[in-house]
């Protein structure tokens, strides 16, 4: 074949074929079966084992679907079994079979027509290097689980060997329906009808020889004529019967009829090495077989030929065939040939770097070559793979572009990098995991094939960023380096296998690696900038457009210089121009077209050149060069500028998209022949956007160097004012059909998936299964979305949508499918912006929001342009839509997860939408037009007369909007909106609001107080309180304030000067009370206290005071009902309530200072317990609280808290004798502080001093079993309580203790300071003391300091023994009581000696008339108790000794008596 071929179609990947799920089944062998040697070992290989790629395609009539096998070199053992059906969904799945030994390069699978069991679809037919044989009835794939054992009753095994002698090499084979051919080496030919008869019935064997007669086994017999070993075969069938196409290695033809097992045709070629063979489909008409030989000539083993023959038969009596002389001969110059296919007309020539077809035709010479654009082209392009300067390009433009801000350069790259990697067609997941594994991201494959778009790009992009580091010149050799090994692993991943033909509609298929593709043909604009612009006048649709031939070579000089100035940077130029249109672009698309062609003007990009940028310059300067002499030479052919501008404005005519009207009804659904023609349109709309980005780029150059080129200021207006306009249009609507055909669709939300479902036009069964699934998956684009909204023409459907058409018929219905998209159903849109609401819609309908925000957002920016100088609303309304459309997909966007500053900005953009949409011109009209079936939130009203009628009902609408997605910021601003219209709308008697003016502002006012209240604005939400006129709405508010406050813990806030509660001050405390009387007392923050601290703030104390009493009420109340009696801290809120009530009735006037008693009466205060001078109270004073019940109750409180400290419950019942019951617990428990606060308070007079006298008597007791001496406590303070005082008070082991309310921690410490601190209540405390203890223990040693509590007050010692209640008198009568007559006896004679030893300046006082007593009757005692024990004869020594002390005292102390008696006498004398 020769290079000039010219280019007729290109391939289209079916996207999605690349991410197949292989369920993996192992085909189990017998044992029996296995070849064995003579030595009993494994026989050597007999068969020809893979040693290239193979695959193939089987094409089932009925029901369409293709069957594709493929057995990669690199994995002999397996199979890949493949079902596509185009007309149905892609399949999840697909099928690996592993045999046990090395397949050959053969499989035949097809229909199942021997059984026709519809559990068994289809037969497979595999042979192994071993020589076993094996038919697999194939079950549906559903019927499998993955790394199963494939049945093996669904499996027929047959080892060829045993039929064959001496184990003779098998060198081919081939299959049909219930017949496996096998060739061998020495030229034999062998069937087996596998499957159909049973291996031992007669005839299940046939040997196809020369001779008639019985079937014999190989190498019995003589065969005649030799001939070479079988080099290739195939069967074809031809008028139902069956024929082998046998070729031979020595050139011998041979034609075999398998039902007669006779040979039919014999034909000898010499002089080449014959390699392949293949057989087209018979023509009827001509009667003739074409057929291919693929062979080497033997002048040049390297060159590659193909021979086309053509075999006439003749079905008469006897089947005759016979060689037609005339050979077409093909030449296959570089390459290797894969796989031939050949159909009524053509031949199709497969090589691993391109597709060519040639048409069968009887005449020898040479005929025209017709090359196929394969998808490795194409990758190398959008990954910058075809010229090493096109990444530096980039990077130098994007410099010169964003000079001002370089921070934009490295985040814009990365992002033209990622999105070309992403496209359809590009992105390959194996591919793309092997790249990803060769940085060592070990990403499962499935976990990768699950990422998003969005996942996947940042996967890539962290990879990027990790590897080099941010630098913009890192990033660029990093991108580089990536793409290169990813085009080298998509290229590896997308091996060329075979061809797929469907002989019946004409479709071409590739077979790859990992995936599947078809061919289409080019569109009218490809063939002029892909193929040569020399077929201008072969356009007939281009041709119509100019006026005569002059003009059509004036468009040829044209394209050759606007491709000659694209070649330059126009590709590299484009996909900077697309990137910053589809992104929130920083520099304007007129920024770049200028500085682009400042570029090529100039000749430099950025400062500081370097080798590789002064070689760059040179070009673009030679280039300059050129443009010139070709404009010049332009010129003078068209004689004017003029009519070079009018060829330029009939080819753009050529460039807008097809208006195409057509009658459609039926239903367009999801299928394969779908996924071609969605990427078919991309591929087409990225061709015209390139072309026609090019055609800016020249005109805008020309325009700049239009002095040097005669340019006239007319012909610069033409251009600026008519054709960059129509340009811009055209660029823009090709940009918005590839953003749809490449942008991926975002996954569907939960909440609204099944009202999507429903209005989706897709099969009831597998579609809506599947829906789902498809939404959100990269493959799944938004055109997939679109075209499932087009109805086709019923011409296309039928039989050619059940299978792969032909090559035009995908640019036909390419053509529909975007007419359909910019023009309408019916073609009735006259511009694209009114066209993009509809898309709009229906891109918001199935929930792609973020794209239909784009589009929108597009359209917007696109509008601008064109009204820089007038209004940009149009009077229909749709610029009204349009924002409004544009709102409701914004807001649709809050939902579905986004970050709160991408939230935040969401929201606020779509209040100005909102607002914007509503102000506009005709908006009224426009959005109340809309149908409910459009799919955004309905309005709901209509019949809006007058403009404010029309906004409150239109803001209240946005209102409710946004309060049905919780975004109350946008809620409270349109209800503020609201509020501003009401009464200008409730002028008007025919506004359709319902209710009055006060009404309608009271609910709006409660809604601006709902919105502010969930923003936290409290002061908000309060102001719209007071503003709401609505009496009962407000209250109704206040109560929902104060709910929200306590539940948000922001309730403090009633307390501060924040809120100007002027008038609702008690409407206020009702609710907080009401809400307090009905909460869990235990709940935060406390209502009780906020109650207090308001009232506080009020400067209310009673009532402050009241409420926390209530609150100690309730404490009290509710532990009683608990059981929480015992609980420390609710009593120690109680007292903390008592406490405040207290301090608040100190701050009023003494004669106010009471509260009222809780209604139910449940206080302490109603029960009985002493207080002081209680019957002289006035029967109103009875029934009020006052400081002192409160001081009282406080008291009682704290003592059961003490005692809940130390783990002892009590309550006080208010039965005579509980306080005495609870001083002497107190005691017992050591809490002696707490119990002399309660004597003090409750008991007066001789109540006190009795009780004083028991709680006295018992610390006495406590102190005299412990065994320490108490005058240790003189020295040392304090005393720790032993382990045995503690278990007889408490009973058992106490392991947790309080620490007594004393300075020490001894019973004799504590006894010390509470009898000094209280005996001055009661006077004979110590008496009572002293007698207790010895009571007790008579022999114990009184303390000294409880002694000297006897003796205390005798000041002058001449008054004796005399003295208060607790004197020495007293002490010297218990010492006497008890037995103690050493320490009486001591005692007195102290007491004598002290009287007797006055001072002298004492002696004339003692000598005056005075009262000096003594125990004179106790002392006899003494003297007589003596007296007894020494005649007992006890301690008669010490008796002795003692009466003889006392007796001398005595009669010294009556002696001094006597004289003082009569100087008292004589000094009164």
């Amino acid at each position: 074949m020769g290079t000039d071929s010219t280019l007729a179609g290109k391939e289209v990947p079916i996207i999605g074929t690349d991410v197949f799920r292989w369920i993996e089944l192992s085909v189990p062998s017998s044992s029996s079966n296995i070849p064995t040697a003579v030595d009993g070992t494994n026989a050597t290989t007999i068969a020809p084992p893979t040693v290239d790629d193979r695959a193939s395609c089987f094409v089932l009539e009925d029901p369409s679907a293709y069957l594709i096998w493929r057995i990669h070199k690199l994995q002999p053992h397996a199979l890949e079994l493949l079902e596509l059906n185009a007309s149905k969904e892609l399949p999840k799945a697909g099928l690996r079979f592993i045999f046990p030994y090395q397949l050959c390069p053969f499989a035949f699978v097809c229909k199942n027509e021997i059984s026709r069991n519809s559990r068994f679809p289809y037969l497979l037919y595999v042979l192994t290097v071993t020589g076993v044989a094996y038919l697999l009835k194939i079950r549906n794939v559903s019927a499998y689980a993955s790394s199963a054992l494939f049945p093996a009753e669904d499996l027929f095994e047959l080892n060829v060997c045993d039929y064959v002698s001496n184990h003779v090499p098998i060198t081919a084979v081939t299959a049909t329906a219930g017949c496996v051919v096998v060739g061998r080496s020495d030229g034999s030919v062998c069937c087996f009808r596998l499957g159909v008869i049973d291996t031992s019935a007669p005839g299940f064997v046939h040997e196809l020889r020369d001779e008639a007669g019985v079937s014999r086994l190989w190498g019995l017999m003589s065969r005649g004529k030799m001939v070479g070993a079988v080099q290739d075969m195939e069967i074809s069938e031809l008028h139902g019967k069956r024929f082998v196409f046998v070729l031979h290695s020595d050139g011998t033809l041979r034609i075999w009829d398998l039902s007669s097992h006779s040979r039919v045709f014999n034909h000898t070629v010499t002089g080449a090495t014959f390699r392949r063979l293949w057989v087209g489909q018979f023509d009827p008409d001509s009667s003739t077989i074409p057929l291919s030989i693929l062979y080497k000539h033997g002048l040049d083993e390297e060159l590659e030929m193909i021979s086309l023959h053509s075999i006439r038969y003749n079905f008469g009596e006897r089947n005759v065939f016979s060689m037609d002389p005339s050979v077409q001969n093909i030449t296959l110059e570089e390459g290797q040939c894969l796989d031939v296919k050949i159909t009524l007309d053509k031949i199709w020539i497969l090589k691993d770097d391109e597709l060519v077809s040639h048409m069968l035709t009887t005449n020898v010479e040479e005929v025209e070559a017709f090359s196929y654009a394969l998808q490795e082209e194409v990758v190398a392009d959008q990954l910058f793979q075809s010229s090493e300067h096109q990444a530096d390009e980039i990077l130098q433009i994007a410099c010169s572009i964003f000079s001002s801000s370089k921070e934009d350069v490295v985040p814009f790259i990365s992002s033209i990098f990622l999105r070309k990697l992403l496209l359809p067609g590009v992105h390959h997941n194996a591919a793309l995991h092997a790249t990803l594994a060769e940085y060592s991201r070990h990403l499962p494959e499935s976990d990768l094939q699950a990422l998003t778009a969005d996942g996947l790009k940042q996967e890539v992009l962290s990879l990027i960023e990790h590897e080099v580091g941010s630098e913009k010149l890192s990033i660029l050799h990093s991108w580089k380096c990536f793409l290169t090994r990813y085009f080298h692993n998509w290229c590896k991943n997308n091996a060329i296998y075979g061809l797929l033909v469907d002989s019946s509609t004409d479709a071409v298929g590739l077979i790859r690696k990992s995936s599947v593709s078809i061919f289409r043909s080019l569109e009218d604009i490809e063939r002029i900038v892909e193929g040569s612009s020399d077929e201008v006048g072969e356009l007939t649709g281009l041709v119509d457009l100019l006026d005569d031939d002059l003009e059509c070579e004036i468009l040829v000089e044209l394209l050759r210089c606007v491709m000659s100035f694209s070649q330059q940077l126009g590709k590299t130029a484009s996909s900077i121009f697309y990137e910053s249109v589809l992104t929130a672009p920083v520099i304007s698309s007129e920024d770049i077209v200028h500085c682009i062609v400042k570029i090529l003007e100039t000749g430099s990009c950025i400062s500081g050149p370097n080798e590789k940028e002064l070689i760059d310059h040179k070009s673009l300067r030679k280039l300059s060069a050129e443009m010139f002499l070709s404009l010049q030479s332009l010129y003078r052919k068209a004689s004017a500028w003029s009519r070079i501008l009018n060829v330029i404005q009939g080819f753009l005519k050529f460039l807008v998209p097809q208006k195409i009207i057509q009658n459609f009804d039926t239903e367009v659904s999801s299928n394969i022949n779908s996924s071609i023609i969605v990427h078919t349109t991309y591929q087409i709309s990225k061709v015209m956007f390139e072309s026609a980005w090019d055609f800016l780029l020249f005109l805008s150059y020309l325009v700049d160097i239009g002095g040097q080129v005669h340019l006239s200021h007319d012909d610069i207006t033409k251009i600026q004012l008519e054709i960059v306009p129509m340009l811009q249009e055209i660029i823009f609507e090709w940009l918005i059909i590839n953003f749809f055909a490449i942008t991926p669709s975002a996954p569907a939300t939960t909440e609204d998936f099944n009202s999507k479902l429903s209005s989706l036009h897709i099969d009831c069964n597998t579609g809506k299964q599947l829906w789902n699934e498809k939404l959100g998956r990269r493959d799944f684009t938004l055109a997939f979305i679109l075209l499932l909204n087009v109805r086709s023409s019923s011409t296309d459907h039928g039989h050619l949508l059940k299978r792969f058409p032909n090559m035009q018929s995908f640019v036909n219905r390419m053509r529909d499918f975007i007419s359909w998209i910019i023009w309408g159903q019916s073609g009735g849109s006259s511009n694209f912006l009114s066209r993009s609401i509809d898309l709009a819609f229906i891109l918001f309908k199935h929930g792609q929001y973020e794209a239909a925000e784009q589009l929108l957002m597009m359209a917007e920016a696109h509008l601008l342009k064109e009204k820089t100088s007038q209004s940009i609303q149009e009077s229909d309304g749709g610029w009204c839509i349009r924002q409004h459309l544009l709102g409701c997909c914004l807001l649709a966007q809050v939902q579905c997860g986004l970050h709160t500053t991408q939230k935040d900005n969401k929201v606020f953009d779509a209040i100005r939408c909102f607002f914007r949409s509503s102000s506009g011109n005709g908006a009224s009209e426009a959005l109340q037009s809309l149908s409910e079936d459009v799919g955004i939130p309905y309005l709901g009203f209509s019949g809006c007369a007058s403009t404010a009628a029309w906004k409150l009902q239109y803001y209240q609408w946005a209102m409710q909007l946004f309060e049905r997605y919780s975004i109350s910021e946008g809620a409270c601003q349109f209800a503020l909106a609201a509020l501003e219209q009401v009464d200008e709308a409730m002028k008007d008697e025919n506004n359709p609001v319902n209710g009055s003016i006060t009404t309608t502002r009271g609910r709006l006012w409660a809604n601006v107080f709902i919105f502010a209240l969930d923003l936290g604005r409290y002061y908000d939400a309060y102001c719209a309180i007071v503003s709401n006129p609505d009496e009962e709405s407000k209250y109704i508010c206040l109560r929902r304030f104060i709910i929200v406050l306590y539940e948000q813990g922001a309730i403090k806030i009633l307390c501060s000067n924040k809120l100007p509660l002027i008038g609702l001050v008690e409407k206020v405390e009702q609710e907080l009370a009401w809400k307090a009387e009905r909460s869990d007392i235990s709940a935060k923050p406390n209502l009780y206290k906020l109650l207090y601290a308001f009232q506080m703030h009020q400067h209310n104390w009673r009532r402050a005071a009241n409420y926390m009493y209530m609150y100690s009420t309730r404490l009290r109340t509710e532990a009683a009902s608990k059981d929480y009696q015992g609980s420390s801290l609710m009593l120690q809120e109680r007292l903390n309530a008592l406490s405040a009530a207290i301090n608040s009735l100190h701050l009023v006037h003494p004669a106010y200072a009471w509260i009222d008693p809780p209604a139910n009466g449940s206080s302490l205060l109603g029960e009985h317990y002493p207080t002081a001078d209680n019957d002289a109270e006035p029967e109103r004073w009875q029934s009020c609280i006052d400081v002192e019940k409160l001081e009282n109750e406080f008291v009682l409180t704290s003592a059961e808290y003490k005692l809940s400290l130390v783990n002892v419950k009590w309550t006080f019942s208010g039965k005579d004798g509980a306080l005495s019951d609870l001083a002497e617990l107190l005691v017992n428990n050591n809490l002696y502080d707490m119990a002399f606060t309660i004597l003090l308070r409750f008991f007066k007079g001789s109540a006190l001093k009795r009780e004083l006298e028991r709680v006295l008597s018992a610390i006495s007791l406590r102190c005299c079993l412990d065994k320490v001496e108490s005058t240790w406590v003189e020295e040392h303070g304090q005393l720790v309580t032993s382990s045995k005082l503690e278990m007889v008070v408490h009973g058992s082991p106490v392991t947790h203790h309080t620490t007594p309310q004393t300075d020490g921690s001894s019973c004799w410490a504590t006894l010390k300071i509470y009898l000094e601190k209280y005996k001055e209540f009661h006077g004979r405390l110590p008496v009572i003391v002293a007698e207790t203890l010895l009571r007790a223990d008579p022999q114990i040693e009184l303390p000294l300091w409880l002694v000297q509590l006897f003796k205390e007050g005798q000041k002058e010692r001449m008054s004796g023994m005399s003295g208060r209640e607790s004197n020495p008198a007293s002490l010297f009568q218990l010492y006497v009581s008890y037995g103690r007559y050493t320490e009486a006896t001591n005692l007195l004679l102290e007491c004598i000696q002290s009287f007797a030893s006055v001072r002298p300046a004492d002696i004339i006082r003692r000598k005056r008339s005075f009262a000096a007593w003594f125990p004179y009757t106790t002392i006899e005692r003494l003297l007589y108790q003596l007296e007894e024990l020494t005649r007992k004869g006890h301690m008669v020594e010490q008796c002795d000794k003692l009466k003889r002390m006392l007796l001398s005292s005595l009669q010294n102390h009556l002696k001094t008596l006597k004289v003082d008696s009569e100087d008292a006498i004589s000094v009164s004398s």
